[in-house]
């Protein structure tokens, strides 16, 4: 028994992938070829007795327009795993007369019905569901180039899909040469030609998977206007089993993203200058994870596809001085990274028309820029949950959850309790607007000066802020030790004074930065100050010790600032 991979593609202009497994499950033949009469002659050795040959290609089509019934109902199962069908019809010309399909199966002699029991069959195959199901994925790797996608991304993607497959299938020298062909790859052209055959392998191990496991394998649609054939997805009891295992191997890997995530977050706030009080971050353990997997509504999974559907995997929270801080780190993210979810928990709870529990929510990913560079591997593909708050929403929300859910409140108080939690998060709501008025106010003029305390001749940081906050009143304020460091960078630049810095800052044009910087977001004091001094001394204040770990960065903003002109020495 053979069981051939057929990856067709739908005209004979360009590769097709074949395949052949023998009946221990060993990789026998793996090549590309492109005519009808090619495939016929390379597979002819193994379909002249028992065989089934899965072909990557619709085999019945006969709907005028739209998708099959076949192709609906398997998206409708593996939409949410990336893994849905594109349309087939009579109305394309591809399927106008026939597919190509039925006439290689026509042309090697194999019968079409995947119920017929015949020893020499062709069954249509679709790799995307099968892997999802087959490697426990929680979606499709996207080795496939499409826009956004840099040859790193498929390389590594693709590496992964054939280290899954050397789990299952026996290789062979030939499957040697397709993986140093993908590790040397230069151009995304290299990996296509490897990318066929890796996909007609996961057709013959479908093929395998079917005959051997008919009772974990479906069938989508029919022998009358179409089918797919796929192993099957688990039902929702071992679908959670499977998920939960799944995240215990994961587990390192999902540190190492939630660490990534971190580091992210902080550096496009450090960067923007935006003042926060701290930034955390923690990943879910696995019997968090087991534990939500589990919880059921009437019966029924709250969570079908846990290691998709379960968003707080990797968590960062991110906590602020005064309200008006939320909103600028929520805009900052939303210009950096792709946010899939924002949720104004405070918004929600005070259109109910009470006072309660008060967070920004925002599910975020990385931006194509970002998911193209090596530095970020583990966060592909991942989604990160950032809670933003103040610092008085987050005591009460702290207390409030310690009180509530490992304390125990007796039932006669639970309505006194609810009333004073109701209260005090009415008191911090007023307190928040306070401080928010405080900060405002501070910034209408100059701080009284504090004399100096010791011999450094940096400008006292204290002293800096107040006067930045005059020369940007439009400005947030920045993190109380990025006052401290600018100080050291006006030092190495000979600014020793306030005098000396307001006299600098008079050769500035601000206006002109912020029109040619194009800020979606409301810088700190600091950065409109870093700009500053890079707009007047350029590449000397690239060059700055101070500057060493940031020199690309900041290169990139000289560009912008000087319109691409040479900077000034």
């Amino acid at each position: 028994m053979h069981y051939v991979g057929i990856d067709l593609a739908w005209g004979e202009k360009q590769p097709t992938g074949l395949a052949v497994l023998d009946d221990g499950g060993r990789l026998v033949h793996v090549s590309t070829v492109r005519t009808d009469e090619q495939i016929a002659l390379a597979l002819a050795p193994y379909v002249e007795g028992p065989c089934l040959v899965a072909i990557d290609a619709p085999l019945i089509v006969k709907n005028e327009t739209g998708s099959r019934a076949a192709e609906k109902a398997l998206s409708k199962d593996f939409r949410r795993f990336d893994a849905g069908t594109h349309p087939s019809n009579t109305g394309k010309p591809e399927f106008a007369n026939g597919t190509r399909g039925a006439r290689v199966s026509k042309l090697l002699g194999l019968d079409m019905d995947p119920r017929s029991g015949r020893d020499r069959r062709a069954i249509e195959v679709y790799p995307h569901p099968a892997t999802v199901v087959l490697f426990a994925l929680g979606r499709t790797l996207k080795y496939k180039d499409k826009k956004g996608r840099d040859l790193e991304l498929l390389r590594s993607e693709l590496l992964t899909l054939m280290r899954h497959l050397e789990g299952v299938v026996e290789t062979d020298a030939a499957w040697a040469g397709l993986r140093a062909r993908v590790e040397t790859a230069t151009r995304k052209s290299d990996l296509r030609v490897v990318e066929d055959q890796v996909d007609a392998v996961i057709c013959a191990y479908v093929a395998l998977f079917a005959d051997r496991f008919p009772a974990r394998t479906a069938t989508y649609g029919d022998f009358e206007n179409g089918y797919i054939v796929t192993p099957a997805l688990p039902d929702g009891t071992d679908a959670v089993r499977l998920a939960i295992q799944e995240y215990a191997v994961q587990q390192t890997s999902i540190e190492e993203a939630g660490r990534l995530a971190v580091a992210l977050v902080t550096a496009i706030l450090d960067e923007a200058g935006i003042n926060y009080l701290s930034i955390t971050g923690r990943t879910k353990r696995v019997s968090s994870f087991a534990e939500k997997a589990e919880r059921t509504i009437d019966g029924r999974l709250m969570y079908p596809d846990p290691l998709r559907e379960i968003t707080d995997q990797i968590g960062v929270r991110v906590i602020t001085y005064v309200h008006s801080d939320v909103a600028a780190v929520a805009g900052l993210l939303a210009d950096q990274v792709v946010v899939h979810d924002d949720r104004d928990m405070g918004e929600e709870t005070a259109n109910e028309g009470r006072f309660g529990y008060a967070s920004r929510h925002l599910l975020i990913g990385l931006d194509a820029a970002r998911e193209s560079q090596p530095a970020y591997e583990t966060l592909r593909g991942r989604v990160a949950q950032v809670q933003i708050r103040t610092v008085l929403q987050h005591a009460w929300a702290e207390f409030e959850h310690d009180i509530r859910y490992k304390g125990t409140i007796p039932d006669e108080h639970v309505r006194d309790f609810d009333r004073r939690f109701t209260l005090a998060a009415g008191l911090l709501e007023l307190a928040d607007r306070e401080f928010s008025t405080i900060r405002d106010r501070l910034r209408l003029g100059p701080a009284e000066r504090a004399e100096p305390t010791d011999d450094d001749p940096r400008i006292d940081p204290r002293e800096l802020a107040a006067f930045l906050a005059g020369q940007y009143a439009d400005a947030g304020w920045s993190r109380t030790e990025h006052y401290a460091w600018i100080s050291g960078l006006l030092l190495e630049l000979g600014v020793t004074s306030l005098h000396e810095l307001g006299d600098l800052l008079r050769t500035v044009d601000p206006i002109g930065i912020n029109e040619r910087m194009e800020y979606r977001y409301p810088p700190g004091a600091v950065r409109r100050l870093d700009d500053a001094l890079l707009a007047v001394f350029g590449e000397r204040y690239v060059g700055l010790y101070g500057n060493a770990h940031r020199a690309p960065l900041l290169r990139q903003r000289l560009e912008k600032i000087t319109g691409g002109a040479a900077a000034a020495g």
